[in-house]
């Protein structure tokens, strides 16, 4: 970081990474109890999951491989390895919180928000703490360090490609609610993650 944004510590980056880990998996939880898909490469996830019946947990982790190399390649050891313990987090932790937390009543609408900002603070806090979720999120985030075009507009454009897909195969009426989380993730990101404030490695 610049001389003027000291680095955080090792118990700062570790916790923020749990923190956004977390939630990033509480949001998955929402979803997939209401049947909604959400973008970027955790989008691609939930859409294998739905075809294939395979667990989320390691689909994720399995669409992540190919980019672990752009990654290393184009940003750095450190921030590859963050970011495999914030996939791995995510993984691990949507395996367990269906056995923990169980919905009764989740109008579908205040579902889509809530998973949208859940997403969008999980992803502020890994991105924060100089990781990502992976995939998609890696490119954007090289391209708006690189560039100055925004990681969530990026990501937006991406996750527009993923929506239509999700409109063919799955309910239409369950995509266009989910749609409604995914601009606010990205829109969170827009807003909130800028190279001034912080940059991601």
């Amino acid at each position: 970081m610049t001389a003027d944004k000291p680095r955080h510590s090792p118990f700062q980056d570790a916790q923020g990474i749990l923190f956004g880990s977390f939630m990033c998996a509480f949001s998955v939880l929402v979803l997939q109890d209401q049947g909604f898909v959400t973008g970027q490469t955790a989008g691609i996830a939930v859409l294998i999951t739905y075809l294939s019946g395979w667990s989320f947990g390691a689909v994720f982790f399995a669409v992540n491989l190919p980019f672990y190399w752009f990654a290393y390649r184009r940003v750095g050891g450190v921030f590859l390895l963050k970011t495999l313990i914030a996939v791995a987090l995510v993984s691990g932790f949507t395996q367990v919180l269906p056995n923990l937390i169980r919905f009764e009543q989740l109008n579908p609408i205040a579902a889509s928000v809530l998973a949208g900002v859940t997403a969008g603070s999980g992803l502020i806090a890994v991105f924060r703490h100089g990781a990502s979720l992976g995939g998609i999120g890696i490119v954007a985030l090289y391209i708006q360090d690189k560039t100055g075009f925004r990681a969530g507009w990026l990501q937006m454009a991406l996750d527009a490609l993923i929506f239509a897909v999700a409109f063919l195969l799955l309910d239409p009426l369950a995509t266009a609610y989910a749609l409604i989380g995914a601009v606010i993730v990205n829109l969170i990101i827009a807003i909130n993650h800028r190279r001034d404030y912080y940059i991601a490695y």
